[in-house]
């Protein structure tokens, strides 16, 4: 079976014939939040319900970063190259230090605690901006079952003023979350609360004004079908890349579906990766896969 469906001639420019979807490292319960660590050559990416941060490595294999991890989920890098990550046991953000030290970011907004921070993104501006969904602390299985204090949103948090505000709150499940290119657009995925039959499959496309904080819009831009949106990231053209329950789907930046990287696993997030950025790394349940593209994931400004 071919390992893409093609929907608009556009993606059959995106893959390489001779570039296989790989199988790197399994034997995991569930992989989430993978990030490129470039300077270092490898990925990070989290074990989620086993606690644990693993690294991987060409030639290497994989290896314990970290373990507890207090149960987080979605990471990124910020402008200084430090790694930020979202904690469902900890209910916060917290930051690793260039000597290993963690640094807890923020964990409550107007002085009630957070739910269960899930997928971050840093901006040009060295703002954190995350969605806050109920996800982790409804079952014990990703983080324990806790209280929830007030409604998912999504958050932005300035680092160096300690300032957290809401900059979007009508949603049932914010998930995966990423910036266009150009940073004038912000994506947010809905899917809805997870213990009812019927999540949301939703990616929902804000404008950030001029002002750099506050968002607009907000409506439908694309439907994922099978599966949700649980992970996305952009390339270089604008086009996401989101989870599905059959692979990565590619979506156009005006919405339309260009395709499909189809995958054995129920897909949970993904990074572009490798020297070039052109290595898309893929979390599929239990197991790590990768493929190489002919596109780059986006440069940020």
């Amino acid at each position: 079976m071919s390992a893409f469906e093609i929907r608009n001639p556009r993606f059959a420019h995106y893959i390489l014939a001779n570039a296989a979807l790989e199988s790197l490292a399994s034997g995991f319960r569930w992989i989430e939040g993978p990030v490129w660590m470039g300077d270092a050559g490898c990925l990070l990416f989290q074990d989620l319900p086993n606690d644990r941060t693993v690294r991987w490595a060409e030639g290497q294999g994989v290896s314990i970063y970290r373990s507890p991890s207090n149960y987080a989920n979605g990471q990124t890098r910020d402008r200084q190259g430090r790694l930020i990550a979202c904690s469902h046991r900890g209910r916060c953000l917290y930051r690793t230090e260039y000597d290993g030290q963690i640094t807890m970011l923020v964990d409550r907004h107007a002085g009630k605690r957070l739910n269960s921070p899930n997928d971050v993104v840093v901006k040009s501006d060295g703002s954190i901006w995350f969605s806050d969904p109920l996800y982790g602390i409804q079952t014990d299985y990703e983080g324990g079952r806790q209280a929830s204090e007030q409604k998912p949103a999504v958050y932005r948090f300035d680092p160096m003023r300690g300032d957290i505000r809401i900059v979007a709150d009508d949603f049932d499940g914010p998930n995966g979350i990423a910036f266009s290119p150009d940073e004038r657009r912000l994506y947010v995925a809905e899917t809805g609360d997870q213990t009812s039959d019927a999540p949301r499959q939703y990616i929902r496309a804000f404008d950030v004004e001029t002002d750099g904080v506050t968002l607009s819009g907000g409506d439908i831009f694309h439907k994922i079908d099978p599966g949700y949106c649980d992970g996305m990231r952009l390339d270089e053209d604008g086009n996401i890349w989101s989870s599905a329950a059959d692979g990565v789907h590619c979506v156009s930046q005006e919405g339309e579906l260009l395709g499909k990287i189809l995958v054995p696993h129920l897909v949970a997030n993904l990074t572009f990766g490798g020297l070039h950025k052109n290595r898309l790394f893929i979390a599929g349940g239990d197991t790590l896969y990768a493929i190489f593209l002919n596109r780059r994931g986006a440069q940020t400004p």
